[in-house]
């Protein structure tokens, strides 16, 4: 009768038990991403970057001047204006780890490949990205100020407004803040699709660019290793081959007492060469430790470009909802008919929590962006000071 229908087990071999169990990984698969989310959120070095930013923007910035809680009248309707949004231009100086001037000092220092300075600047540009798009953040929020203020204010019967003021009035200014809204720019078209297309490129490039550093450096290592081992059977060999001549010739003829001696400065001489093979363990273990440098590298950027990916899709909806919200807003002022208006504020009403849930979602992801970004910087510079240290230990 609801149109409901009873599905029976599949008697094919590996039916529905089949799917049932792929159902059930993939299930527990998104539950695990989305607890390891969570947990990440809950993490000291999450909460330290939040604390940061925050505190930088309460000194360079005010508050916004409205919010949910202010009871907005028709004087302040016209005369409201929201206070400059903070700049998050230089969030690099104050979030990067470890800061340029070190970062710099450490560059001017070592001799790093050209590969890993690249990738350096390639991470500081992606914290600046980040900082713009977490300051197109603010501006939706401000900007969505006036959606909250239309639905505020739709709420209120005339009994409620200023003195004098009558139901007309209110519709009226309820159609200029949606004529407002509609005119403002949307903040998240400058983190255009093209924009991440070009990100996403780059950064390509740059992982293949150092995974193939990276398997050169692994088959260079490989071929002194073997090179190595060789050269240590022969030496062996040959070693062992002339002790033995030298007992042949020392026991079946008194030559031998005088071929003993050359023979002898032979093995020597074997042996100087097998010492000097040893500065090929020496090379060898610079190039482990430059491959060690570009692994780090290659995954920090594999990483900032799967984030970015993600960082992309979340922005490009939120910018079709925007441009959505203002579409219908400017289509309602168009029309200038009051059921439409319901329609209209109703919708905004039903989708306001999940709009403003989505742009925390955003801001999230944004500043794991610049967790994953200082924990790769990081591990390259611990890479980078290894190798510094460790000719001292040979």
């Amino acid at each position: 009768m609801f149109g409901f229908k009873v599905k029976y087990p599949s008697l094919r071999k590996g039916g529905s038990s089949k799917e049932q169990n792929v159902n059930n990984v993939n299930i527990i698969s998104k539950l695990n991403v989305k607890d390891e989310y969570m947990e990440a959120l809950r993490t000291k070095s999450y909460i330290d970057i939040w604390s940061k930013v925050q505190g930088q923007l309460r000194k360079t910035s005010t508050p916004l001047t409205t919010n949910n809680d202010v009871v907005v009248d028709v004087i302040d309707r016209i005369a409201t204006s929201i206070s400059r949004i903070p700049s998050y231009t230089h969030i690099s100086d104050y979030l990067l780890e470890p800061q340029q001037e070190v970062l710099l000092e450490v560059i001017q220092n070592s001799n790093l490949h050209q590969l890993l300075i690249d990738y350096f600047e390639a991470s500081l540009e992606a914290c600046r990205i980040c900082g713009s798009i977490l300051q197109c953040i603010d501006q939706a929020r401000a900007n969505y100020c006036k959606i909250q203020r239309v639905i505020k204010l739709s709420k209120r019967v005339p009994s409620d407004l200023p003195g004098g003021i009558s139901n007309e009035d209110k519709v009226r200014i309820i159609f200029g803040e949606l004529a407002s809204f509609a005119k403002l720019d949307n903040p998240l078209s400058n983190s255009s699709k093209l924009k991440f297309s070009i990100i996403h490129d780059r950064y390509g490039s740059m992982l293949n660019l150092l995974t193939m550093k990276r398997k050169k450096i692994a088959r260079r290592v490989k071929v002194i290793s073997l090179c190595k081992k060789a050269w240590g059977v022969s030496v062996v060999m040959l070693c062992s081959g002339l002790a033995i001549a030298t007992i042949i010739l020392a026991v079946h003829s008194l030559v031998g007492f005088v071929a003993v001696p050359g023979l002898m400065c032979m093995q020597l001489g074997y042996l100087k060469k097998k010492l000097r093979s040893a500065k090929n363990g020496l090379e060898r273990n610079k190039l482990n430790q430059f491959h060690d440098q570009l692994d780090a590298a290659a995954k920090g950027v594999y990483t900032l470009n799967r984030d970015f990916d993600t960082i992309s899709r979340l922005v490009m909806r939120l910018h079709d909802e925007i441009e959505h919200g203002k579409s219908i807003a400017q289509w309602c002022v168009k029309t200038q008919k009051k059921q439409m208006l319901k329609e209209v504020i109703k919708e905004f009403q039903t989708q306001e929590n999940c709009f403003l849930e989505k742009l925390g979602e955003l801001e999230e992801h944004v500043y794991l962006c610049v967790l994953t970004i200082n924990r790769a910087r990081r591990l390259v510079i611990k890479e980078i000071n290894c190798m510094k240290t460790s000719p001292q230990q040979h």
